[in-house]
């Protein structure tokens, strides 16, 4: 879900204008899936602009205040969501934690470091949403513990109906800061990609395990 449409559109320019977003829909990319796929989103690059950084941050605070005013403990998806986790907790003066993808085999085997409490309300952040399987993994190992997952928060998400319909079974609101929609919208504006590239594109999020369907 996109809160802010204008911040979604100004926040797809800066990820285009730093190749944190790459779009290649006659020469695709292949993802560690397996998936043939007409985009490449590498949002760590966004750690290098502080201007795209704090905006990011100021943002997803704006969110936490808004929609989910009751957050006790910021929460980090490692590894890519532990830094804008960090600058959110920082500008809410909150607790912040992050899980790791797996418990660690030495010291105190933590797989949650920073900690949240049990029945502490948390929210989750992310940098990128594809199918939602590993933000929904973290989410269930803190679950488990017994934290209180209010929601998840990320800076990109392709949509795909998958993710959609994986947050509503775990009962997790979801909101994105921006999204392939509008990231296409304002692709072709700044001519990016052609109108040509557009069909092409856009079957690619109907069917992103089957694309493509023919040569491109």
């Amino acid at each position: 879900m996109i809160t802010d449409p204008n911040f979604a559109r100004e926040l797809a320019g800066d990820l285009l204008e730093i190749n944190a977003v790459m779009l290649r829909p006659r020469e695709p990319f292949v993802w560690s899936s397996g998936w043939n796929a007409p985009i490449y989103c590498d949002n760590r690059l966004t750690m290098l602009y502080p201007d795209i950084r704090r905006k990011i941050a100021r943002k997803f605070a704006g969110i936490i205040r808004s929609d989910f005013p009751e957050t006790e403990v910021v929460t980090g998806t490692a590894i890519s969501g532990i830094p804008h986790s960090a600058w959110v907790a920082d500008l809410l003066d909150k607790p912040m934690a992050y899980v790791r993808g797996k418990t660690k085999v030495y010291g105190l085997g933590n797989q949650i470091e920073g900690g949240v409490k049990k029945g502490q309300p948390t929210i989750l952040i992310e940098d990128l949403v594809s199918t939602g399987t590993s933000v929904l993994s973290v989410a269930d190992t803190l679950r488990f513990v017994g934290a209180d997952v209010r929601g998840i928060l990320s800076i990109f998400t392709y949509g795909f109906k998958i993710s959609e319909e994986s947050f509503t079974r775990h009962d997790l609101p979801f909101r994105a800061l921006t999204d392939y929609p509008t990231l296409l919208e304002v692709a072709l504006e700044r001519k990016v990609i052609s109108p040509a590239d557009l069909d092409y594109l856009n079957e690619w999020r109907q069917n992103p395990d089957t694309w493509p369907a023919k040569p491109v």
